[in-house]
C-alpha cells in the first residue's frame, strides 16, 4: 500500500522576513515525518512524494527526512531461484553414493567328483580364469577302498567374482554342502582411517615443534613422541592394508570327495597267493643268509680280542686252582 501526500503551498512571495521562512520550512519537515511514520506501519511501507512550487531548499529536506523515516524493506525471495536450488540440492544427493557396507566373506564348498585328479586339474583352470590363487592343496589316498578319496584346495578369488567362481566350482560334480559368511569390518575401516589421520596430524605438529629453537630435554622429549607416533603409524596402517586385502579378497575352502567304487577288488588266486608265499620265504632266507655272512666277518674281524679274552679267562682260572689249599682228610679211628 502507498501513501502519497501531497501539499499544496500557496504562490511563492517574497517574504521580507528569512526568520518566517525558516520556521516555516522545518514546521512542514515535521509534519512530513510525523505523516510518513503514522502511514508507514499501516500499511507496510510508505512512499512520500512532495511537490511544492516554493524555494529548492524546502524541497530538499523534505526528501530527506523521508528517506530517512522510511524503512528499507528486503527484496522478496524468487520461487523461481529456490526451485533451481531444491532440484540442485537434490541432484547433488542423487549423485553422491551411499557408502558400500566392507564385507570379508568366507565360502565353503563340498563337491562329489569321479575322478579327484581330474577335477584338481579342472580346479586349477577355474582359479587362473578368475585371477585367484590356490593358497593350499592336500590329497589323501586312504588303504581300504571302501572309504572315499578327499583333496582339500584353500582358494582366493577378487571379491566381485566369488559367486561365479562357486557357481563354476559346483558344476565339477554333486554338491553336498555350500555354505557363505561374511563379516562387517566398515565400522573398524572408519575407525583406523580416522585414528591414522590424527595421528598423521601429530606427527606433522611434532615436527614443528621440533624445527624450533629449545633445549636438549625439550627436542628430546620431541623426538621420543615422534618415534611412539610413527610406531602407531605403522601398526594401523598394517591393520588397514590387512582388513583392506580380506574385504578385496575372499577365501573358499573346497573339499572334493571321490565317489565309492561299485565294483569290488578281485581276490587273488590259490595259485598266486603260493607264489606270493614263495617269493617271501625265499626272500626270508636270504636275508637270513645275509645276516649271519655279516655276523662272521665281524666275529673274525674282532677275534684276537676274543682270543686274549678267552686266554685272560683261562689264564685266571688255572691260577686259581694252583692256589686253592687241599682239605686235609683226618684219619678214622678203627673199629
Amino acid at each position: 500500500m502507498k501513501t502519497h501526500l501531497k501539499i499544496n503551498s500557496p504562490p511563492h512571495k517574497p517574504n521580507p522576513n528569512p526568520a518566517n521562512n525558516s520556521t516555516t520550512r522545518f514546521a512542514v519537515a515535521v509534519f512530513l515525518t510525523l505523516s510518513s511514520t503514522i502511514a508507514l506501519p499501516s500499511c507496510g511501507g510508505a512512499q512520500t512524494s512532495s511537490s511544492a512550487p516554493g524555494g529548492a531548499g524546502s524541497s530538499s529536506i523534505r526528501e530527506n527526512q523521508v528517506a530517512e523515516s522510511a524503512p528499507q524493506s528486503a527484496p522478496a525471495p524468487d520461487p523461481a531461484a529456490q526451485r533451481s536450488k531444491t532440484s540442485g540440492a537434490s541432484k547433488k544427493a542423487a549423485e553422491t553414493p551411499a557408502t558400500r557396507p566392507q564385507l570379508i566373506k568366507k565360502a565353503q564348498l563340498s563337491v562329489v567328483v569321479k575322478s579327484i585328479d581330474a577335477s584338481t586339474k579342472s580346479v586349477t583352470n577355474i582359479v587362473e580364469k578368475q585371477q585367484g590363487d590356490i593358497l593350499g592343496f592336500q590329497n589323501q589316498k586312504p588303504p581300504d577302498s571302501s572309504v572315499r578319496q578327499t583333496a582339500s584346495v584353500e582358494i582366493r578369488v577378487p571379491q566381485e567374482r566369488l559367486e561365479t567362481t562357486l557357481n563354476a566350482l559346483a558344476k565339477l560334480g554333486t554338491v553336498e554342502n555350500r555354505s557363505l559368511t561374511a563379516e562387517d569390518v566398515t565400522t573398524q575401516l572408519v575407525d583406523s582411517e580416522a585414528r591414522l589421520r590424527n595421528l598423521r596430524k601429530s606427527e606433522e605438529m611434532v615436527l614443528k615443534i621440533m624445527e624450533r629453537s629449545g633445549s636438549v630435554g625439550d627436542v628430546l622429549k620431541a623426538s621420543q613422541e615422534l618415534s611412539n607416533i610413527r610406531e602407531s603409524i605403522e601398526r594401523i596402517d598394517a591393520q588397514l592394508k590387512s582388513l583392506r586385502n580380506q574385504v578385496a579378497y575372499s577365501t573358499i575352502s573346497l573339499t572334493l570327495e571321490a565317489a565309492v567304487s561299485a565294483q569290488q577288488t578281485q581276490e587273488p588266486s590259490l595259485g598266486l597267493r603260493a607264489q606270493e608265499t614263495w617269493g617271501k620265504a625265499t626272500h626270508s632266507v636270504g636275508e637270513l643268509t645275509l645276516g649271519l655272512f655279516a655276523l662272521g666277518i665281524w666275529l673274525l674281524a674282532y677275534s684276537p680280542y676274543l682270543l686274549l679274552i678267552g686266554a685272560a679267562v683261562y689264564g685266571f682260572n688255572r691260577f686259581k686252582k694252583q692256589h686253592s689249599v687241599p682239605q686235609i682228610q683226618e684219619p678214622k679211628p678203627p673199629q
